[in-house]
């Protein structure tokens, strides 16, 4: 990974946590939960404003109940990553419009929107899809399936050649006014990632993404996210 020259366009980031914590059986959002000691979402945020990635401002993306929790926690780990903190929507999309509304004053970037709970996402993966988005104008980090995919139909199921599928990770980067356009557009129930949205415009550049960038949704993610993390503590 090169930076020695650093972006040419400015860089954004959005960072969406709305669980409620729901599957993981939690007496608290999975954003908020531990991981070594430390809030997931604390993780998240580190890995965004590495000085190396050049970040001009992180927005994260919060239930405006959740507002309280998030600043208490701050203060309990001295949290002093510059951030703004913006109240999410009913659904994923009126949360990533929402933070992108925030972002009304740039005139040209690239913004990333990335899962709150994938606190695993390499500095070499943000970088190499920031700027693939500055070079083709939408990317996003995905990975091929490991086992085999079947389709469902009306009679069953079928094999699907799971050479020609892929399965899609955050971080997501586009150029801002690409996402400003396709977030001007009436939200469908097929969107259930910004590429999603993106794609009538515009065509969707995969990058080489790393099955160690899990998204904590169940207990077992948790423990996967401990080991992995402290594995890369340990290598570094």
């Amino acid at each position: 990974m090169s930076t020695s020259k650093g972006p040419t366009l400015p860089r954004f980031a959005i960072l969406v946590a709305g669980g409620s914590g729901t599957r993981m059986g939690a007496d608290r959002p999975k954003q908020f939960m531990e991981l070594l000691g430390e809030p997931v979402l604390l993780h998240t945020l580190r890995r965004f404003t590495e000085s190396v990635l050049q970040v001009q401002q992180c927005v994260v993306v919060l239930p405006a109940n959740q507002f309280t929790t998030w600043h208490q926690l701050c203060a309990q780990h001295g949290i002093s990553i510059p951030h703004t903190v913006v109240a999410g929507g009913v659904t994923r999309w009126a949360s990533v419009r929402n933070g992108l509304k925030f972002l009304s004053e740039p005139t040209e970037g690239i913004v990333a929107v990335h899962d709150g709970v994938r606190p695993l996402a390499s500095t070499t993966i943000i970088e190499n899809t920031y700027a693939a988005a500055a070079e083709h104008g939408a990317a996003i980090a995905a990975v091929a399936p490991k086992d085999s995919v079947r389709g469902l139909s009306k009679e069953g199921s079928y094999a699907m050649d799971r050479s020609r599928l892929r399965l899609v990770q955050t971080p997501q980067c586009f150029e801002l006014n690409l996402l400003r356009r396709a977030y001007e557009l009436p939200e469908l129930p097929t969107f259930t990632d910004d590429a999603s949205v993106v794609e009538d415009l515009h065509t969707i550049h995969l990058v080489a993404g790393d099955y160690s960038n899990i998204k904590i949704t169940t207990p077992e993610d948790l423990v996967l996210a401990e080991a992995l993390m402290r594995a890369r503590q340990t290598a570094d």
